[in-house]
């Protein structure tokens, strides 16, 4: 049985897959600041930053993924997102997504892709 983060990895690698796949381009993978971490930020479009949280489920419970993103992960999502931005001196138009994955072994069952998923406050 692959440990939590083995399958976090996992989800990580096919999510990256999933959205090369429709053209975006990864800007970076678990990017840090302070102690927030953001899976995954992408160029869906030349002028379109994605701030991308990934949730992977091994087994058939699965609830929805925009639930296990409350209100503290977001804060700190867009507090990390601010510092990326920052960083490469970016202030144009950002989104935050949610790719959540769904396996049963090594088998994917479903992505599903929550495009808007929340604007922090």
């Amino acid at each position: 049985m692959p440990s939590n983060l083995e399958t976090g990895k996992q989800g990580e690698q096919i999510a990256t897959e999933f959205l090369e796949a429709k053209g975006w381009r990864i800007a970076e993978r678990n990017w840090r600041a302070g102690r927030g971490e953001i899976d995954l930020i992408a160029w869906a479009e030349e002028r379109l930053l994605v701030f991308v949280e990934v949730k992977t489920r091994a087994g058939d419970g699965f609830g929805g993924p925009e639930e296990a993103v409350d209100a503290r992960k977001q804060d700190i999502m867009a507090r990390t997102a601010g510092a990326y931005m920052e960083h490469i001196g970016y202030d144009w138009e950002i989104r935050f997504d949610i790719v959540a994955v769904l396996l049963k072994g090594d088998k994917v069952l479903e992505i599903r892709h929550v495009e808007d998923a929340f604007f922090p406050m």
